[in-house]
């Protein structure tokens, strides 16, 4: 998942014209933030934690599923794990899968289900490794298969819609409302050459801004994006990281991983992202220093194909760019110079297409505009 969409692929942008957020008025060049948790919201008092079949006592850890029941369509169950910890803290949920090709943050979750002791936790870890469950079966990228929609679209779902409706519909009720805090991670898909990066969403609310861009600082990626154009209206949320910040719930979304193959580094920088941001909620005792001088990215441009064809990249990944630079080359079957793809900005490349398969509208690059 890059830059590109805010934070998911969908094809067809118009060209040079998908802002993912500008900051306005606020400062990014300060400290981080203590933990913030909404009065009320946490559930971790209790002496047993549910998340659908999965309920661990004080302690404990359990694994289950959240049904997603069948309607217009198949129904299918999404694998869910619960650590609550040996003493009471805050409740964070991290999720991934969203697309089920993004195969580094997938692992990552993984991993943390057997890593992460409950003795040494100090609230509770709801961890979903794979949503989009049918993509990842099917090695479908950016879509779940079964009703061809994105599931980083659709929130906060509808228990009356098709599989991807009512799959965030229950994951906004059994995760997102019972959590304090949320991490969406995602990677590169199947068709992206991604560094890694994460987002901070500005809602004017700052308290709770504040406490998102401390989980951003501590996760510990070089750049954030600062992300200001998210919907306002809890029930018309569209992303699972604004579903919860609609509902007063600290969140961000990191990415790391690309291309299909998953790298041991990416899944480690996502991994130590989860147990930094653990830390700096004070649900484990460890230190979670933020990345020092992160590069704040105040604006994200996608670059999209005039027209189909055989794509050939001129730059890398996290190649610094000026204005009108080269970044690649689209040929038809022949061989034959159709379009040369240039940078619309001086930025970084945070994404570059990953495979030479090109139709018109697509998303080859996502140019990010750093802020001075």
């Amino acid at each position: 998942m890059n830059a590109r969409s805010c934070p998911d692929h969908v094809p067809g942008r118009p060209r040079f014209a998908s802002v993912v957020g500008v900051v306005g008025m606020i400062a990014v060049a300060g400290g981080s933030s203590a933990g913030f948790a909404p009065s009320g919201s946490s559930q971790d008092a209790h002496a047993t934690f549910t998340v659908g079949t999965a309920s661990a006592g004080r302690g404990q850890r359990a694994l289950g599923v959240l049904k997603v029941p069948a309607g217009i369509d198949a129904g299918y169950d999404i694998p869910v794990a619960v650590i609550h910890g040996a003493r009471p803290g805050p409740v964070l949920a991290v999720v991934s899968g969203a697309h089920g090709s993004e195969y580094a943050s997938i692992v990552a979750v993984e991993q943390l289900i057997n890593a992460v002791k409950p003795a040494d936790v100090a609230g509770t870890l709801v961890l979903l490794p794979i949503v989009n469950v049918p993509s990842f079966e099917q090695i479908v990228p950016h879509v779940n298969p079964t009703d061809g929609k994105s599931m980083n679209r659709f929130y906060p779902g509808n228990p009356n819609g098709t599989q991807t409706e009512r799959a965030s519909d229950v994951i906004t009720r059994s995760v997102v409302e019972p959590c304090d805090h949320l991490i969406d991670l995602h990677g590169g898909d199947l068709d992206e050459n991604l560094r890694p990066y994460a987002y901070w969403t500005v809602t004017g609310n700052e308290k709770l801004d504040a406490a998102s861009r401390g989980m951003a600082e501590a996760f510990g990626l070089a750049y954030i994006i600062i992300s200001a154009d998210r919907p306002k209206d809890p029930n018309a949320s569209r992303f699972l990281e604004n579903t919860a910040t609609t509902r007063g719930k600290a969140s961000i979304t990191a990415e790391a991983g690309r291309s299909g193959p998953v790298d041991s580094g990416d899944v480690s920088v996502l991994v130590r992202g989860v147990r930094n941001v653990m830390a700096h909620l004070k649900m484990v005792e460890q230190s979670a220093a933020p990345v020092e001088r992160a590069r704040w990215i105040e604006k994200v441009i996608n670059v999209t194909a005039d027209q189909g064809g055989v794509f050939q990249p001129a730059v890398d990944r996290d190649r610094e760019v000026t204005a009108g630079m080269k970044i690649g080359a689209v040929t038809d079957y022949l061989n034959r110079p159709v379009q040369d793809v240039l940078a619309p900005e001086a930025g970084v490349v945070l994404f570059v297409r990953a495979v030479p398969s090109l139709k018109k509208g697509d998303t080859i690059a996502s140019i990010g505009i750093v802020k001075k």
